[in-house]
C-alpha cells in the first residue's frame, strides 16, 4: 500500500483510508533504564497502521531522532528507485534511512527503550519531547528543541508575511 498526501492507495490504485497524522508536542520523563512513554496519540496513529512500534533513526539535520510508522516506510520504499543490486544511489538512500533505522518496540506500558547512541545523538538528559510532523515525528531533548521550535515558528510567520506582500 502506498501513501501520498495523507491518503493510502492499494496496488490497484483504490483509495483505502485517510492516514491519521502525528500531531502535537508532548514531553515525558526518561527513566534510569533509558525508557520513555510514547505519547498515547502517537501510539494510536501507529496502531491504525497495524504496528506496535515504530522505526527510528538519528536526524541528518538536527540533534534529534526521526520516528515513523509502516505507512511512511511504504512511502520511503516507493521512492527508492533503481536496481537494488547495481545502483550506488539506491544503496546510499537505503543506507541513510533504512540502514540507520532501528525498530522501536512499544511495551505493554506504552514505553520504548532508547538506545544509548540515540540518547547521545539527541543530547537527551532526563526528559524526552515528541513533536508530531504529520507523516513522521521527531524526538528531542526539550531544552535543545526550544530554540529550534522558536526558529521554526518565526520562519513560518516570515513566509506567511512574505506571501501577503506578493
Amino acid at each position: 500500500m502506498a501513501v501520498f498526501d495523507g491518503v493510502a492507495w492499494d496496488p490497484r490504485g483504490r483509495k483505502r483510508r485517510t492516514v491519521q497524522p502525528f500531531i502535537s508536542t508532548v514531553v515525558n520523563k526518561l527513566d534510569a533504564k533509558g525508557r520513555v512513554s510514547v505519547p498515547a496519540p502517537f501510539r494510536q496513529v501507529l496502531a491504525q497502521q497495524s504496528f506496535r512500534g515504530f522505526y527510528c533513526f538519528p536526524s541528518f539535520v538536527h540533534p534529534a531522532l526521526e520516528g515513523f510508522g509502516e505507512d511512511m516506510l511504504a512511502e520511503i520504499q516507493s521512492r527508492l528507485t533503481g536496481d537494488p543490486f547495481f545502483s550506488d544511489d539506491f544503496d546510499a538512500r537505503a543506507q541513510a534511512i533504512i540502514g540507520e533505522s532501528q525498530l522501536m518496540n512499544i511495551d505493554e506500558q506504552g514505553r520504548i527503550s532508547l538506545p544509548e547512541e540515540f540518547i547521545a545523538h539527541a543530547r537527551i538528559k532526563d526528559r524526552v519531547l515528541f513533536t508530531g510532523m504529520i507523516k513522521k515525528f521527531q524526538i528531542w531533548d526539550p531544552e535543545v528543541f526550544e530554540p529550534i521550535r522558536t526558529a521554526r515558528i518565526a520562519r513560518a510567520l516570515a513566509s506567511r508575511t512574505a506571501g501577503e506582500a506578493a
